[in-house]
C-alpha cells in the first residue's frame, strides 16, 4: 500500500481546519521539522514533511488525522525535537503535526495532587507552576529544561529521579487521545486507582507517537521535598564505583533520588566544557548520588549513611554539596555531558541500554571488553541507580567515515546482545523509534513483536501514525 501526497486541495483542507497562519509549507519551517538530537544522523540527512500544521484543540487534531486517513497520508507528532532515537522524525514525509500551540497548563489542583496540561508545555514549566503550590512533578528527564511533556509521554521518560520517584508511566492518571481514525479518547482522571477494565492509558505512555495523539494530560503531583544534598564520589577505579551502585542500592537501608555513574573521559569533558574545577588527577569513576527528605535531621542521617557506604565501597574523595548553589554545581556537570562530547567528539552514538541492577558491574565490563575488541572509544555514564547506561561510541579521528559506519553497527550489534544476554534491553528512555528498529526486531520476543504489530493495525489500519518507528 503506497502513502499519498499532501496536495493542494489538501493543504487548503489543513488551513480551514486550523486557519491559515498555522500551516507551513516553506523550506525553513519543515526542516526545522526534520532533525531531532539523534547522534547518528548524518549531517546531510534531512527527513522533510510536506506540510506543518499546528492545532489548538483535541477537535482540530481529529479533524486533521482523519483528513489524513482518507487519504493515505503518514502524518509524525512533533514536540520539543530533543528526541534520541528518530522518533519524531517524518521518514515517510506526510504531514507534521506540531504541538506548540496545545502549550496551556490548563489547571494545578492541589486539592486532588494533579495537574491537568497540555502536550506542548515545556516540563520544566509544570514544576515551576506546582513548586508556587507547594507540589512537585518529579517524573521529569534530564532534558528537563527543553522537553515537552507530550514527548516524556510519548517515550516514557524516565531521568536522574527515576531511583526513587519513577519514570512517566508512575504519574500519568489520565490521558485524552486522538486516534488516527479520528475518534477522541478520553482516558483515566483525577484518580489514584481505576481497575475498571483494561488499562487503557497505559497502552500510550511509551507508544513513541505511533497510535494516537495525546491532546491532554493528567499528572499526579507530591510534596516539593525542599531538603536535598549531593555527593560527588571520585574513583580511582571503574570497576570500584560500579559496583558501588548495587550495594547502595540492596544494603543501604536509604533510597536515592538519583545514582548517577560517570566515567573518567565524560567527567574530564564535561569539566572542561564548563570551566569547572573540580579534583581530577587519579579520578577514574565518579558517582554522584542525591538524597531528599521531608525534613533536615532525616537528610542529615541519609547523607552520613550514604557517605559511609560510598567510602567503605573504596570512594577515593568525597564531596557533599547541601546548598542549591554547590547541588547545581554538581549536577551541571552531569548534565553537560551530552553537550560536551558533541563539541569534542561529533561523529557519535549514544546508546540507551537498561539491565538489572545488579548486573552492571557485568555490564560495564562488558563494555570494557568491546572498546578493547574494536579499538574504539566507548564514553560510558547514565543513571546507574535503575540500571540504565548511556555507552556512546566515539570516531576515532583518523577512521574514515564509510569505516566508521560499518565498525559502528558491528559495536552496537555487540552492546545489544551483551544487554540482552545479561537480561536487559536496549532502550529504558530513548525509545526505539527509527534508530534502533533493526536491532529490535531481532532481539525482541517475536511473540511480542506479532503482537505489538496487531495492537497498530487495530488503532491504525492504514499505518498513517508515525510509520517507520519501533517496527516496519
Amino acid at each position: 500500500m503506497g502513502y499519498g501526497i499532501v496536495t493542494e486541495e489538501i493543504l487548503t483542507a489543513l488551513a480551514d481546519i486550523v486557519g491559515p497562519t498555522h500551516i507551513w509549507t516553506t523550506y525553513e519551517k519543515r526542516e526545522a521539522c526534520s532533525r531531532d538530537e539523534t547522534t547518528t544522523l548524518r549531517a546531510d540527512e534531512r527527513y522533510l514533511p510536506e506540510a506543518v500544521v499546528a492545532p489548538a484543540s483535541a477537535r482540530e487534531v481529529s479533524e486533521i488525522l482523519r483528513l489524513a486517513n482518507s487519504h493515505l497520508i503518514p502524518v509524525t507528532p512533533r514536540g520539543g525535537g530533543t528526541g534520541l532515537s528518530g522518533g519524531a522524525l517524518p521518514v515517510l514525509g506526510g504531514i507534521v503535526i506540531s504541538d506548540e500551540r496545545l502549550n496551556r497548563i490548563i489547571e494545578i489542583d492541589a486539592e486532588n495532587l494533579v495537574v491537568v496540561t497540555e502536550p506542548g508545555v515545556i516540563t520544566s514549566e509544570i514544576n515551576a507552576a506546582a513548586a508556587e503550590k507547594g507540589l512537585a512533578y518529579t517524573g521529569y528527564p534530564m532534558s528537563v529544561l527543553s522537553c515537552h511533556i507530550g514527548g516524556n509521554i510519548a517515550e516514557n521518560a524516565g531521568g536522574g529521579n527515576a531511583v526513587k520517584y519513577g519514570v512517566t508511566m508512575r504519574y500519568v492518571l489520565g490521558l485524552e487521545v486522538v486516534l488516527p481514525t479520528g475518534e477522541i479518547l478520553t482516558l483515566g482522571g483525577k484518580l489514584m486507582k481505576d481497575v475498571s477494565g483494561y488499562s487503557l492509558k497505559e497502552l500510550f505512555v511509551g507508544s513513541e507517537g505511533t497510535l494516537g495523539y495525546v491532546t491532554k494530560i493528567i499528572l499526579r503531583l507530591q510534596p516539593l521535598m525542599k531538603n536535598r544534598a549531593a555527593l560527588l564520589a571520585l574513583f580511582a577505579d571503574t570497576e570500584t564505583a560500579i559496583r558501588a551502585v548495587p550495594k547502595m542500592m540492596a544494603h543501604g537501608g536509604i533510597v536515592p533520588s538519583s545514582i548517577e555513574y560517570i566515567d573518567a573521559y565524560c567527567y574530564r569533558k564535561a569539566c572542561g566544557f564548563l570551566n569547572e574545577e573540580l579534583p581530577m588527577e587519579g579520578v577514574e569513576a565518579v558517582l554522584l548520588v542525591e538524597v531528599d527528605g521531608s525534613n533536615q535531621e532525616s537528610l542529615d542521617m541519609d547523607i552520613e549513611r550514604a557517605g559511609e557506604i560510598l567510602s567503605a565501597e573504596g570512594a577515593a574523595e568525597i564531596y557533599v554539596a547541601d546548598t542549591r548553589s554547590t547541588r547545581e554545581r554538581i549536577w551541571s556537570v552531569r548534565r553537560n555531558i551530552d553537550e560536551a562530547l558533541r563539541l569534542t567528539d561529533p561523529v557519535q552514538a549514544d546508546e540507551d541500554i537498561v539491565v538489572p541492577i545488579a548486573k552492571i558491574p557485568e555490564a560495564a565490563r562488558g563494555l570494557r571488553e568491546i572498546e578493547k575488541k574494536y579499538g574504539v572509544p566507548i564514553a560510558n555514564f547514565g543513571h546507574a541507580g535503575d540500571g540504565n547506561l548511556h555507552p556512546t561510541i566515539l570516531k576515532p579521528a583518523e577512521m574514515t567515515l564509510e569505516e566508521w559506519v560499518r565498525v559502528e553497527t558491528e559495536i552496537e550489534w555487540d552492546i545489544f546482545r551483551l544487554t540482552d544476554s545479561l537480561g536487559g534491553v536496549i532502550s529504558g528512555e530513548h525509545g526505539i523509534g527509527s534508530k534502533r528498529k533493526r536491532y529490535f526486531a531481532e532481539l525482541c520476543p517475536p511473540q511480542n513483536l506479532a503482537l505489538m504489530k496487531k495492537i497498530k493495525l487495530t488503532l491504525d489500519p492504514n499505518n498513517i501514525m508515525n510509520p517507520g518507528k519501533i517496527f516496519d
